[in-house]
């Protein structure tokens, strides 16, 4: 079954003879990279460092004995 590329909807060959997949190509993976880096594309949810709460650490978890 044959993929589009997600930027310019042309076929994309396979990984075995495409570096850029899955891409069709070099071009349209960096304007891929491109959008990423200046905030064209964005992942849903808090920003870290806006309060969120961070992992916790194991020798918080511990009682003074």
């Amino acid at each position: 079954m044959a993929h589009a590329c997600p930027i310019c909807r042309k076929p994309v060959p396979p990984l075995a003879v495409n570096r850029a997949f899955p891409f069709c190509c070099d071009r349209c993976r960096l304007l891929d990279l491109g959008k990423w880096l200046v905030g064209d594309y964005r992942v849903a949810g808090e920003r870290a460092g806006d309060g969120a709460a961070g992992p916790s650490r194991p020798e918080d978890d511990q009682e003074d004995a």
